[in-house]
Order: structure tokens, then sequence, then C-alpha cells
């Protein structure tokens, strides 16, 4: 086994590794993470200091880690640390790149050349932007982040139904209205200065940690900064591992990620999509004798009955088939969910038949 190979052997799992980020990730194991959020050097290409009108100093993102001599230089950056993101994602995984007008266009095209498969872009609204100071342009008020599968094949993490709780029941779209990072989120420094310019809100990482992790997942952020992804993957219950080369900001983001309290094993489990849940045909529950041939079951507006075949078939006066062809037919309707629309008769009560699919999917789970 070779030096290199060893390295990547265990996952620097809860940790802060310091140092660049394309060399920190050739330390780690092939497809060994399930997310990668990066929130890269926006390359602002700022020419001198931004004042306000009464000429007091912006503090603007002016450090050197955002500062390339050209587009050639932060395109080339881009495509290196990609590929290590790559590289280090299952095959399953998926990744998040956030960034401005400055530089989320170049990076977009990266990540296709990379071969990541564009899954959505979201623009995340800001309902407190920062005003355009000079007025010569619209004050920018949103960010873009990208979200991609490592490739078109990609069965990747999408907690669909979790994101509509979110969202009071309503699915969630591709703009999301969320403030800045500000008030008692805003970690400071000793002399009471952001502790870091471009500091993202918690509940933006919320949303998409819950949108596109399960817990015991492992998020891997090059970018690390203050530890916003590293602070909200703890609180739920995922694993991270953050990479950071400014000295300062490894302390900060440590201090902050101490202090955070898990939820605990159930608050951190989301709503699961339907569509994951383990098939159970029809067929199972006559054949498992939860229900016999010949059982009479009763559509759930009680106009309709039909009778169990030993096939798990149905057939009724009109028409036979499976429990969603029966009950589309006899409604007139191009589709029918069977599950909700049938029902068998308990104590004299109409019981869905989904109850009996719920109770088999529960075994298998055990």
């Amino acid at each position: 086994m070779t030096q290199k190979t060893k390295a990547r052997a265990a996952l620097p799992l809860d940790q802060i590794i310091a140092g660049d980020c394309i060399e920190a990730m050739r330390g780690l194991p092939d497809n060994s993470v399930d997310l990668v959020f990066a929130d890269p050097p926006y390359n602002l290409q700022l020419k001198g200091e931004l004042h306000r009108p009464d000429n007091s100093r912006v503090d603007a993102v002016d450090d050197a880690w955002d500062q390339f001599s050209s587009f050639a230089a932060y395109d080339a950056f881009t495509r290196a640390w990609l590929t290590e993101a790559r590289r280090v994602l299952k095959p399953d995984g998926a990744i998040w790149v956030i960034g401005s007008y400055h530089n989320i266009f170049r990076v977009g095209a990266a990540l296709q050349d990379a071969g990541f498969w564009i899954l959505n872009d979201v623009v995340w609204r800001k309902t407190n932007p920062m005003p355009n100071f000079r007025g010569k342009r619209l004050t920018n008020a949103h960010e873009t982040l990208i979200w991609a599968g490592k490739s078109d094949a990609s069965k990747y993490t999408f907690n669909y139904e979790a994101l509509k709780s979110l969202n009071d029941g309503v699915q969630m779209r591709s703009d999301w209205l969320l403030p800045i990072c500000n008030g008692g989120e805003r970690l400071k420094d000793a002399n009471g200065d952001k502790a870091h310019p471009t500091q993202k809100p918690e509940a933006l990482l919320h949303r998409v940690l819950v949108a596109s992790t399960k817990p015991g997942d492992v998020i891997l952020d090059p970018f690390f900064g203050t530890g916003t992804s590293g602070a909200v993957a703890k609180r739920l219950g995922r694993h991270w591992i953050g990479i950071e080369r400014e000295d300062s900001y490894r302390k900060v983001a440590a201090a902050r990620i101490a202090k955070v309290q898990p939820a605990g094993a159930e608050a951190h489990a989301v709503t699961e999509s339907k569509r994951a849940e383990p098939r159970v045909p029809f067929g199972q529950l006559v054949e498992r004798g939860m229900l016999a041939p010949g059982d009479v079951l009763v559509s759930m507006n009680g106009r309709h009955t039909a009778k169990v075949r030993a096939d798990g078939s149905l057939v009724s006066a009109s028409t036979r088939g499976s429990i969603h062809q029966v009950g589309a037919e006899l409604e007139g309707l191009p589709s029918c969910n069977g599950w909700t629309y049938w029902s068998f008769l308990r104590d004299g009560q109409p019981i869905p038949i989904d109850v009996l699919r719920q109770q088999i999917r529960a075994e298998m789970n055990n």
C-alpha cells in the first residue's frame, strides 16, 4: 500500500482540515462523501475601496483569498477543485455551489465540463440585500446556487416531501426568499468586526441539507470559512468535513460548532418520499391472508364495490383489473390510486386498504 493510499484510508469525520482545499481533497478517499457544499471565492475584482454616500467605508470582500490575476487563473483554480470534489463524491452524490454574477456562470460551465449533471439552479433572493452605494447598477439582491449530480446516472437524494413540509405543504420552488446573515447570527472577531465577510445564513444551509441529505450522510465543505455548513450538519445529525486555509476562520468555526447541540435521532429524520418506500403489490395482501378471495372492497366514497380475486385483481359488475384500473374505470377517470380509493369493512367501519400495505412495509423496514 502506497503512502498516498494510506492517507486516503481514513475519513476525517467532523473535523476541520487546515490547508489548501485542492491538496486537502487529494488526501480523501475516492467515492467517500455524500454531498459537497461549496462557497468558493467569488473573484469580485474590486477596484479600490467601496464607500457609502456619506463617505464611510464599506466592509467589502477585499481579502487575498478572493483575488485572482485573471479569469484564466480563476478558471484553472475552479477546474482543479471541481476535479477533486467529483472524485471524492460517491456515485450517487451531489454538489451545491453558491456564487454571484461575478463567478457563477464560469463555475457552471466548469461543472458541466467536469461531468456533473445540473439538476437545478436556485435563486437565493435576499430580503435585506446591501444597497448599491454608487447608484450605477441595480441593487444586487440575489445569489445563485447550482445543484448538480455527480453524473446523469446519479440516484441523488432529494427529500421532496420534506421540502413540501418546510413550505406549508406546497411544492418548493427554485427561488428562495431568505435574509442575509445578520444580528446575533453574524459572528464577530475580538475587535467587533465581521469574522468573515461572506458568512452564509444557517437557514440557507438548513434548506440545502434537508433537501439533499439523510441523517448520517457526510457533507464536505472545501471552503469552510466560519463553519456554517458544519454547524447545521451537526445540528441535523449529519457528518461534516471542513477544509479551510485561514487560521482565524478555523478558530471561529471550531468554537462555533463546539456549542452546537444535535437535535436527536428522531428530530433528525425528514419526511421521506413515498417513492422511496418499499413496493408492495396488492396481491401480497391476498397471498398473506390479510384479504381473502371473494372479499368485497368498497370505494371510500361509498358508491362502488368490487370483489377480490385470487390473483390480486378486482372484479366489479362492469369491469375487472388492478385496484387502480377498476377504480379509474368506475369513476370515469384517467387514473386512480387504488390504495386510497378502496376500503374493507371492519366492525362495520371502512378501513383504507393502504393500512394493510403500511403493515407490510413496517415489517420490511424492521
